[in-house]
C-alpha cells in the first residue's frame, strides 16, 4: 500500500497539528524538537514532512505530499490548485487593515497606499470594495511602514493585537477570519481517498468530543 505524505508547517501549527495527530494515533514518532525533517509512522504507513508554512501548499499542489495543514491565509493568497478539506479548530486569528486611529481607508479620489507581504489578498479585497491601492510588499516589520510615512496602511493577520498597539497602530477594518486546514492534492484525493477520508473522520470525532 502507497505511503501517505503529510505535510506539515513548523511553528506553533505544525505543535498544535502533531497533537491532533497524536490524539488519532498517528504520527507519534514526530519530534518537533529534532533536527530532522522527515518522520515515517511505519505502523500506520505515513510519513511527516516538516517545512515552512508558505511551502506545504506547493507542496501538496505538486504531489509530493498528499495532505498538508496551512493556515486559510495561505491559501487566499498562494490561489494554487488544490482541494480545502476540513477546518481544524486552532490557528485562529484575522487578516486585518491596520493603520493610525481614524485613518480614512476608502476614499474614491485617492489611491491609498498599502504594505503588506499578502499582496494577492490585498488587491481582491480591495478591488472588490472599490478602492484603488498601490502595494508596496514587505515581508516583515510591517507595522513600521505607516509609523514612517511608507503608506497609509497595512494588511496583515492579527492574532491579539498587541504589536499593533505597542506601535500606536489599530485595527481599521477585520477583512476576514483565518484558521488552520487541512488541504489535499487532486490525484492524492482520487486514488488515496479511503485513508485520507479515514483521517479526516477521526479528526471530526475528536473534535466533536472536545478532547
Amino acid at each position: 500500500m502507497d505511503t501517505l505524505r503529510v505535510a506539515l508547517p513548523k511553528g506553533r501549527i505544525g505543535k498544535d497539528s502533531v497533537d491532533l495527530f497524536n490524539k488519532i494515533n498517528i504520527g507519534t514518532t514526530v519530534n518537533l524538537k529534532s533536527r530532522k525533517l522527515v518522520f515515517k509512522d511505519e505502523k500506520n504507513n505515513i510519513e511527516f514532512v516538516l517545512l515552512k508554512n508558505a511551502d506545504v501548499i506547493t507542496y501538496v499542489e505538486n504531489g509530493v505530499a498528499d495532505i498538508g495543514v496551512v493556515g486559510k491565509d495561505m491559501i487566499i493568497e498562494s490561489q494554487k490548485d488544490i482541494y480545502e478539506l476540513h477546518n481544524l479548530k486552532f490557528g485562529y486569528c484575522n487578516m486585518c487593515i491596520a493603520g493610525k486611529e481614524n485613518k480614512q481607508i476608502y476614499n474614491r479620489d485617492s489611491v491609498l497606499k498599502v504594505a503588506t507581504k499578502f499582496t494577492n489578498s490585498a488587491k481582491e479585497y480591495f478591488s472588490e470594495k472599490g478602492q484603488d491601492i498601490s502595494i508596496i510588499k514587505l515581508n516583515g516589520s510591517v507595522e513600521l511602514a505607516p509609523v514612517l510615512g511608507l503608506t497609509d496602511v497595512i494588511v496583515d493577520i492579527v492574532e491579539t493585537g498587541s504589536t499593533l498597539k505597542a506601535n500606536g497602530l489599530k485595527i481599521l477594518e477585520k477583512m476576514y477570519p483565518i484558521n488552520s486546514m487541512i488541504i489535499c492534492n487532486k490525484i492524492s484525493y482520487r486514488f488515496k481517498y479511503k485513508k485520507i477520508k479515514d483521517i479526516i473522520e477521526k479528526i471530526k470525532i475528536i473534535e466533536e468530543r472536545g478532547l
